[in-house]
Order: structure tokens, then sequence, then C-alpha cells
């Protein structure tokens, strides 16, 4: 098959990793990959080179922008008519929530035999204004009309579409996304080693965050909880690992704090060391706001970590409460900070919580699994077709 992957950026995310795993997998089986993407710019890291190693064709398209830009968007979709129409492909398949609205009006007018759309993440939440919300709610259901397949990452996201009226069951399926469990593993030695790197004392209890320095990431709510959290755990440390435009409002808030030297940030790291920083941790936490499917909770799992996380998108189809974590409210911070008091006070519990995470993690998220099944949708929608539809 000819496949075209569109996204909005590669910069360092888990949508960005789930597109370019599938673009590494799909050109391994033979198909001809073709990845377009915007440009990349700002502290959140590029996955530029990682794409480059896929095997890939990558397009970079200098009008693909994140923000509501309707000249930019505009010129974005005639060009991306004009690259569909060179390429002539099979399938495409968008992520993220420009390249989807854009990206699917393209490759429908192209009238493209199978449109694709997966929803990473939610682009309308309760934190934005009431115009941009029912904006991209509105666009989302344009968006819809014109692709044949929308699969969600989580079946918490698919409801959500339900609920507002985006798109039909009939188009809904569900792909958990899928990490490459052979590259996530426990490693005993690297706690010791990483450990000494940042200057963290080997039987100092950590609570870390692998993500995005974001405002709806939820550092701020560890910030807020920590002072009561040393009341209960002295020696405690939080472990910040990831870039993002937030770091100096966060960093600005332990000015003058007498626990400031307990919280590291580490700044972006690569994605081969991401396994060394989580067995740095005891407890992996992500009190977001707004998630999809958060491929750091499942990163963490598999490297024996349990997970403390807010009830928010996706996060309780990873964070089971009672089986891989501690599940709570979201914004709930006494709850969040009781859940990690105990679980960093209870080693027996974390190892119990390490070994079932393992599995579940092993089991319902695998890259392999993913593959397998974009491949069967694929060809279920391209048999389903019209014919002569995109020829």
């Amino acid at each position: 098959m000819k496949i075209v992957h569109i996204i909005t950026r590669l910069i360092l995310g888990g949508a960005q990793q789930n597109t370019i795993s599938s673009c590494a997998a799909q050109q391994a089986k033979g198909h001809q990959v073709t990845l377009v993407y915007g440009p990349i710019y700002g502290p959140e890291g590029s996955m530029l080179p990682d794409a480059q190693r896929s095997g890939a064709q990558l397009i970079e398209q200098y009008w693909m922008r994140r923000a509501i830009l309707p000249p930019h968007d505009l010129v974005c979709y005639w060009q991306l008519r004009q690259i569909l129409r060179q390429i002539r492909p099979d399938v495409v398949h968008t992520h993220s929530s420009k390249a989807g609205i854009v990206g699917r009006a393209a490759a429908w007018a192209e009238q493209v035999p199978a449109v694709i759309h997966t929803i990473h993440g939610l682009p309308f939440h309760p934190q934005q204004s009431q115009l941009i919300n029912r904006s991209y709610i509105a666009m989302e259901r344009w968006a819809a009309r014109r692709c044949h397949k929308i699969l969600g990452v989580t079946q918490k996201t698919l409801d959500t579409f339900r609920d507002h009226g985006i798109g039909s069951p009939s188009q809904y399926e569900m792909v958990p996304s899928g990490v490459d469990v052979s590259a996530f593993s426990p490693e005993p030695e690297a706690r010791e080693r990483v450990r000494r790197e940042l200057g963290i004392p080997l039987d100092a209890p950590v609570a870390g965050l692998l993500g995005r320095l974001d405002p709806l990431k939820g550092q701020d709510d560890l910030l807020d909880i920590l002072p009561d959290l040393l009341k209960k755990l002295p020696e405690a440390r939080l472990l910040l690992v990831g870039g993002g435009w937030h770091r100096p409002k966060l960093e600005a808030r332990l000015t003058g704090q007498p626990w400031r030297d307990r919280v590291l940030f580490t700044g972006l790291v690569p994605p081969s060391q991401v396994p060394g920083y989580l067995a740095a941790m005891d407890v992996n936490t992500l009190p977001s706001y707004q998630e999809g499917q958060p491929r750091t909770l499942v990163q963490a799992l598999l490297c024996g970590r349990p997970i403390v996380g807010y009830d928010a998108g996706g996060i309780g189809e990873i964070c089971v409460d009672g089986l891989t974590g501690r599940l709570v409210p979201v914004g709930d911070r006494t709850a969040l900070l009781n859940a990690l008091a105990a679980l960093l006070a209870d080693p027996a519990e974390r190892a119990r919580l390490a070994e079932t995470g393992r599995k579940y993690a092993q089991e319902r998220f695998n890259l392999d699994l993913m593959i397998a099944r974009l491949e069967e949708i694929y060809r279920q929608t391209l048999h389903a077709a019209p014919t002569g539809r995109g020829r």
C-alpha cells in the first residue's frame, strides 16, 4: 500500500512516537510510507532523527501550524492536495487536531480510498474558553464527515466524541497506542547510576513525572502538595523529566522555598535514556488535566514502576486503581498527596503493583498488536471503498 501519515508537529511526544513507530513498522513490511509534518520549534524537543531512521519519505509542510490560522491553513490545505495528487496514496492517516482537520479535508477532496484519523488527545477540554471549545467541536464534526474511520487510543476518547456528536459509532475503532516492549524493562543497576548522577540519595523516596512541562500536565499540583509530602516523608524528592514552555514559571515557584533542592529538573532527555530515569523513580505520577493515552505511563509500567494519576482522559485505562497504581479524582490534591505518600512509604505494595502493572502493559499496549490492527483497518476500509475512488 501507499500510505501517507500527516501530523502537525514532530516534537517529543506520545502522538509523535506513535506515528513514527507506525511509519517504521509499515515501511519494514514493504509498504511505501510518506510522513508529512509541520515545522519543529520550541523547547519541547524534536523527533526528526527518529523519523529519518524510520525509512519513510519525509515532507515538511511549512504552512502546517498548531494554532488556528486561517490564511496558513488554507495554503496548507492546497499544498497537501498537491502532495496527495502526486503520491496518489491508498491510505491517508492523520494525527493530532490541526493535521487531522486540514489533512482529512485535503484527502477527502482528492478522493483517497481510505481516510483514517487517530485521536491522540482531545482538542477540546474544560480548561478552554467556550469560544475555542465550541469551535474545535464544530471543526471536529465537520472533519468527521470527511473520513472513513476514527481511531481512539482509549475508549474514553471515543465516548467523548460520541457524546459531542462527532462522527458516528460505525466509524469508531479502538486501537491502543503500542509501545516497543523490548525497549523498556526494569533496570535495577540504572537506579543507582542515575541517582548518583542526579545527586539523589539511594534510599530517598522519589516521585517522578515524565512528560512535557505544561500547565495541563500537573507539575504545579505536585509543587502544591510537596511541602505536605515532605512533612510525611522528609527525604522525598520530586523528579521532573522533560522540557517545555512552562519550565521558567515552575522554577520561579521554587525561589526562596526551603525545599527547592528537593525538586530536580532534567530538561529534555533522549528516548534511549528514559528507562534509566524511570528506574531512578519509586513512583511515576501524572496529575494531568487533559490526556489521550499517555505512553509515558505505559513505559513506566514496563519498567516496573507503579503509577499515580488523575482520572482524566485515558489515564484511567492505564492507571487501573489497585492493579497498576492509584487513580484519584481530577484536581483533588489531597487525594494525590495521600496516594503518593502511601505508595512511597510502602515498598511491598509498590512491588506488587509493579508486577501486575508490567503484565498489564505487555498484554494491552504491545506495538506489534497496534501495527497488525492498523493494517487490518486499512485493508477493510480499502475493501469497502467504492470502485475507482481515488484513482
